[in-house]
Parts: C-alpha cells; sequence; structure tokens
C-alpha cells in the first residue's frame, strides 16, 4: 500500500495525539485503523471499541505481554470512561513499534486537569483518586503541547491518513552496509556481538549494553543458533520474565528450522536451549545442579534482577554473558553498573563490555524514541555537581519539581541509579502520590542525595481491628498493613508510620556519610510532625542491615520467601520517634525475636547463615554459665556429639554475636547453619567443599573451640 510504504521510506515513527470527547476520538482513531492496511495493529483499553477483531485489543495491564513483538499501530485510549493513561504500558508498548509505525494517544481536551481513572491504583486509603493532584498528566500534556515532532489532531472532524503523513518528520533512511559480515544480523553493532558471544573464553564474562530497540535480545537468540549448530549441548537462558526473551526463541526458531520449542525449551537434536527462571536458576546454582566446567548462561534484562543472583551466577558459570537495557522502564545499565560491576570487576577482571548504539527498529535519529524518553524520564541520570560544595539538606515539594524540568530530571535520575526496577508509574507516584515526602542533599544546586518517603497508619480502631482480622485490605499502606496481618499488631495500624521508600546517593558522593545524614535529617522532620515510628523495607543483606541497625533501627518483620524483585527476603525494620513508638517498636522487635530460632529451623532453614546471624545478632546475647562452657568444650576437645549439646551452642553463637564477633565470620555461620537452621551434613559438606560426615563432625569441632576462643573473655576458660 502506498501510504504504508511511505511510512516504512521515512523509517520514522510518529506519535499523533487525538484530543477530544471519547465518543469522537474513537471514531476518528477506528477511521484510521480501517484506513490503512495494517500489519499488526493494537488498540490498548480496558474494554475494546465495536468492530475490532478478538485479539486487536488489550488492557493496560497486560502490556508486558506483547514485549519482544513488533506492531505497527498502537492506540492507546486515556479518554474513554474507565480509561486512563497507564505509564508502564505507554513505556513497554513504545518500544514494541517499529519503523513507520504511528502511536495515536487519545486523551480529553483539557488532559491535566484532573485525575484520570488510572488513578485509581494511586489512591491510597484514605484518599479517592478525584482528590489527588494531576501533575504528572498535567506535566505530560505541556511537554507534548510544546514538542514539534508530535502530530496534533483535534477530534472530530480532522481527516486522517493523508494529512497525517505530511506532518510526520523526514528522517533520513539508514544506510545499509552491503559489505556487512554476518547476513543473519542487521547492524555491525549486532554482528559483533554475536561474534564475542559464539567466541567466548572461559572466566571472560561479556556485558552488552544498549537502548531498546537495538537488537540485543535477537543477538543472544542468533549466538545460540551458531553455538548449537557448533555441537554445545545445552544453553541456559534467564530473565525478570519469559517475555524479555521472546524475541530471543524466534531468532532461534528462524535459524534452526530443525528444531523443536516445547515451553520454555527450544530442542535441536540432543541440544537444548532453556530458560530457567531466575530465583529456580539460584536454587540450582546453589545446589551444584547448574553451572560447572563448560556450563554458559545467558542474562537478558540483567539490570532488572538482584546483584546478588547475578553474583551467584557469576561464580557458577564459566561463560556467562548479561545483556542490559541501559535506558529502560524495567531497570537501568547505570544501577547495574553501580550495584554489580564493581563485583564483577573483582572477580572477572577480564571481563569485556560492548555497546549496541544502531538500532535496529527504527532510524537512528527516530523522533518518537527520544519524544518517550522526556515524556517517561526513561534516559533520566544524575546530574554530577560542579563544585565540592559542601551538601545542604532541602526539602522538596513535588509542586516545585512538578515545574522545574531540570530538577525534575535530576533527582529522578538519582533514583533510577540506585534502584534495581524504577517504573515509568513510579515517577507519577512522586509528582502525585498521597502522602509523599522528599529530602534531598543539595550541592551547588545538584542533588547528590535523595530520600523519598510515605506516611502510612493512623487507622481508626475499628477498621485497625477489621484490617488484622483479614477482613478489610484498603489500598496501600504496605508496612503497616504487613505488621497487622503477620503480627497481629493493631497498634502498628493505628499509630503513625512514616516508611523510607527509597534512598538514593550519587555516586561520586558515597561513602561519606551522606545515607547516614539523609535518615537522620528525615528522622528530625518525621518527629517534628508528629510520627511514631521511621521504617524501611528492603532485601535482607548483612551490609544493609548493619547500616540501618547503626542509626537505630531494630527489625519488626522478616518475609518467609524471596522477593521476585530482589531475590531476598523482605526485612522490615523501625526507628522509634515517640513513647509510643518506643513501647510498639519494643513489642513487635521482642516477639520477632522470640519467633526467630523457630523460623530457621523450618521456613527460613535456606536464609543465609549471614543474615540469620545478622538476625541473631539483635537478640539477648546471655553470658555462657558454666554449664554451657562444659558442654562446648567437650565438643571442642573431647568427643562429644555436637547434637548433643546444641542448646550450648546456640548459646555460644549468640554469646559471641553480643562479643562483637562479626556475623560473616566463618565459624559462627557455620554454627549457624547447623545450629539453628538445621543444615544436613550433606548440605555442610558440600559447603565446606569436605568429604561425609566424619570430616564435618570434625570442622563442627573446630567452629565450637574457635568460637568459645574469640568470645571468652581474656584469661578466660
Amino acid at each position: 500500500m502506498a501510504r504504508a510504504a511511505e511510512l516504512e521510506r521515512r523509517c520514522c515513527r510518529g506519535l499523533v495525539w487525538l484530543t477530544g470527547e471519547a465518543g469522537a476520538c474513537r471514531h476518528a482513531a477506528l477511521a484510521l485503523w480501517q484506513g490503512g492496511s495494517w500489519q499488526s495493529p493494537l488498540w490498548v483499553a480496558p474494554e475494546a471499541p465495536r468492530g475490532l477483531v478478538e485479539g486487536d485489543c488489550l488492557a493496560p495491564g497486560r502490556a508486558s505481554t506483547r514485549l519482544g513483538g513488533e506492531q505497527d499501530l498502537l492506540v492507546l485510549d486515556a479518554v474513554s470512561e474507565g480509561a486512563g493513561f497507564d505509564p508502564d504500558a505507554f513505556g513497554a508498548l513504545a518500544g514494541t513499534l517499529r519503523a513507520g509505525g504511528l502511536l495515536v494517544l487519545m486523551t480529553p481536551p483539557d488532559w491535566g486537569a484532573r485525575p484520570d481513572a488510572d488513578y485509581a491504583r494511586l489512591a491510597e486509603y484514605p484518599f479517592r483518586p478525584e482528590q489527588l493532584s494531576a501533575r504528572y498528566l498535567a506535566r505530560l500534556a505541556g511537554l507534548l503541547d510544546a514538542a514539534p515532532e508530535v502530530i496534533r489532531w483535534p477530534a472530530p472532524g480532522a481527516p486522517f491518513l493523508p494529512p497525517l503523513l505530511e506532518q510526520l518528520p523526514r528522517v533520513p533512511a539508514p544506510a545499509v552496509d552491503p559489505a556487512s559480515a554476518d547476513p543473519d544480523c542487521l547492524t555491525d553493532d549486532q554482528a559483533e556481538a554475536v561474534a564475542r558471544l559464539v567466541r567466548q573464553r572461559r572466566r571472560r564474562p561479556l556485558v552488552i549494553t544498549a537502548d531498546r530497540g537495538r537488537g540485543k535480545s535477537a543477538a543472544l537468540g542468533i549466538a545460540c543458533a551458531r553455538l548449537l549448530a557448533a555441537g554445545e549441548a545445552e544453553i541456559l537462558v534467564t530473565a525478570p520474565r519469559p517475555a524479555a526473551v521472546e524475541s530471543l526463541f524466534e531468532r532461534l526458531a528462524t535459524l534452526c528450522p530443525a528444531g523443536e520449542r516445547h515451553g520454555l525449551d527450544f530442542l535441536l537434536g540432543d541440544r537444548r536451549v532453556r530458560f530457567v527462571a531466575p530465583d529456580e536458576l539460584t536454587r540450582l546454582a546453589q545446589a551444584g545442579a547448574a553451572g560447572g566446567a563448560g556450563a554458559r548462561l545467558l542474562v537478558d534484562e540483567a539490570a532488572a534482577i538482584p546483584a546478588a543472583l547475578l553474583g551467584v551466577w557469576l561464580s557458577a558459570f564459566p561463560r556467562i554473558a548479561f545483556a542490559t537495557t541501559v535506558h529502560g522502564y524495567e531497570g537501568s545499565g547505570r544501577g547495574f553498573a553501580v550495584r554489580f560491576l564493581p563485583r564483577l570487576t573483582r572477580e572477572a577482571p577480564e571481563w569485556q563490555g560492548l555497546h549496541l548504539g544502531e538500532p535496529i527498529r527504527w532510524a537512528a535519529d527516530d523522533p518518537l524514541e527520544g519524544l518517550v524518553n522526556r515524556l517517561l524520564l526513561l534516559d533520566a541520570e544524575p546530574v554530577p555537581a560542579a563544585s565540592a560544595m559542601a551538601p545542604a539538606w532541602q526539602r522538596v515539594m513535588p509542586a516545585e519539581l512538578a515545574r522545574d524540568e531540570t530538577r525534575l530530571r535530576a533527582l529522578f535520575g538519582l533514583l533510577v541509579q540506585a534502584h534495581y526496577r524504577t517504573t515509568p508509574a513510579d515517577l507519577r507516584r512522586l509528582l502525585d502520590g498521597p502522602g509523599v515526602g522528599i529530602g534531598a542533599l543539595v550541592s551547588d544546586e545538584s542533588p547528590v542525595g535523595v530520600v523519598l518517603t510515605g506516611d502510612e497508619g493512623g487507622f481508626d480502631t475499628e477498621l485497625a481491628e477489621r484490617v488484622a482480622r483479614g477482613e478489610r485490605r484498603p489500598r496501600g499502606h504496605l508496612m503497616a498493613q504487613s505488621l497487622a496481618a503477620h503480627a497481629g499488631s493493631r497498634e502498628a495500624l493505628t499509630a503513625r508510620l512514616r516508611r523510607v521508600v527509597r534512598i538514593a546517593v550519587a555516586s561520586s558522593h558515597r561513602r561519606a556519610g551522606l545515607g547516614r545524614w539523609l535518615i537522620e535529617q528525615e528522622a528530625e522532620q518525621a518527629s517534628r510532625d508528629g510520627v511514631d515510628l521511621l521504617g524501611a523495607s528492603f532485601g535482607a543483606e548483612p551490609g544493609l542491615i548493619a547500616f540501618w541497625r547503626s542509626l537505630g533501627f531494630v527489625t519488626l518483620r522478616l518475609g518467609l520467601t524471596r522477593e521476585t524483585a530482589t531475590g531476598e527476603h523482605a526485612l522490615m525494620v523501625a526507628r522509634p520517634l515517640t513513647k509510643r513508638g518506643e513501647a510498639l517498636a519494643a513489642e513487635l522487635a521482642t516477639r520477632f525475636q522470640r519467633a526467630l530460632p523457630g523460623l530457621l529451623a523450618f521456613e527460613l532453614r535456606e536464609l543465609s547463615p549471614e543474615v540469620a546471624a545478622a538476625l541473631l545478632s539483635e537478640g539477648e546475647g546471655p553470658a555462657l554459665d558454666a554449664a554451657d562452657r562444659r558442654d562446648v568444650t567437650d565438643v571442642a576437645i573431647g568427643h562429644r556429639e555436637p547434637a548433643l549439646a546444641r542448646p550450648a551452642l546456640q548459646a555460644l553463637v549468640r554469646h559471641a554475636l553480643a562479643r562483637g564477633v562479626p556475623v560473616d565470620d566463618e565459624s559462627l555461620c557455620l554454627l549457624v547453619a547447623w545450629g539453628f537452621q538445621g543444615a544436613s551434613t550433606e548440605r555442610l559438606a558440600a559447603r565446606l567443599g569436605l568429604s561425609g560426615r566424619r570430616e564435618v563432625t570434625a570442622r563442627l569441632r573446630q567452629a565450637a573451640a574457635e568460637l568459645l576462643a574469640a568470645a571468652s573473655p581474656a584469661g578466660a576458660g
């Protein structure tokens, strides 16, 4: 078709901003839909309009199911009744639009004047959506109105496709190198990535970074096809979601037509490419069932996977490649660089990096890519301070940020850099979320540290009782409701709690105590505001536990399963700010410590011994009595069976922790794993590299002797 060919000839993508009343917008968009020979159109709305074929309409919440696919027309309905602008869906689907495609965004003519239907997900109890501000939507409308590359289409009465084509920017077609060395690759960048993957050597990890649409996942698929053809028996692949590697499997199937795909496996004779979810892969690697000599692992969207899991895989797989998006809605390559690359450099100093810069789905200076990045701040990065001025504390108002795009970009860039997964919806929460508080450390007008908080609790007694019994579940109040549901605390709901949602410090200012300063300033502000508890929730890791504990926070709860987002157990801590807060924190901490030994023996048997030791260190550390010392000595230098002295060895562990023995001490962790978590002889033997029960028992005796010596005062026997 000539008009579709014109779109493709320009090698660009356009955003059409269709404004008007709901019915007029739908009528105009349907005319465009039916007036073009679109190959893969998609209508995004809570409900499909009449006349659409089943499967052509997608609810915004299911946007991730289309990742890895391609569209040539996207219609996003943010105007109909019940419809709103879903930032995450917009970010996800914009990257699926190929060159020559149109993204049609339907909004009311006064978009940004009030919250839309999607704000129902943002309205935490007791707020209703209509009570919230709409600064985020007003910002989007202002940016679209000022963007010359946006095609404005007021409804009704506007002609559709030909006039729209005239408004599209003219972008030169990318030059195609006919002498490209690899016929399976679309760019030289992609060919180089495939070549490096195929010839990768042991202990030479490869890190591939790229913005969206550069073909990194397809490069992984091409490399898999080459490796299978060369006789490699098995290649493991992982990513935050199976949909993230769909293009990998599609490219693999194209290049290996004799192969067969079965779910998340691709088989070519007796060889295969196998997708394994991150948590399962970690379990297999720690059990020795994945990895080892000759094993290969390809990790896609690595920035959206916790650094702790990446580290486990790095140790287990001699050949491993990490592919990650630099600016994306699921994870930032900047955060990946800050969190994981230092460890990678320590453990594999000869790792290699490769950046893919040339786009495949669209032209190099495609106008839509830059526009989406500006709208969602996908490419936001911290701004380096121009001087070495000492930072100053500031309370930042969301209304001020909404009016200052430069400041907003710099502050949001800090949050993106410091967190595994910052989504477009987080920007909306920053500007319009109820109870959001922002504190910043600013040096020479540039933010070098930021703390983001949310207010929780304050329920009346009747509602608190119903929530604690599981009869009500008001939106939001994550920490307060969790403490009520799992610890049975009604007081956690009626008290006022302020939760630290995010804390970030610029990489150039780390190790300077700014994180402590941020929390201390926030604690002072919360105290002035009459807040009872300052709380936080994070993935349990010894370093983080030590940081929060040093600031006066105590552990109130530990999740029994690993969080999908972090790969770690969620830990909740709090610092009391009032007399009421002191009583509540003391009660919850005491109950947690009472339950901890039982949890470690059963539900938390797989918890890291270092984390278990850090949690045990918060409990009481009574002095060893004479009988305990005798029992421990009988194990350490005699022939007494360790299992018969388990209570004394448990007391030794707590005593040692109270006397300051580090939580990562090897002997301490061994006794924690054996004495509190019931680790089997086989598991301990695998961990220590020993042959069996006799050697494990000998090592337990040695650990008891070392810990007794370390935990005893000078001169004690």
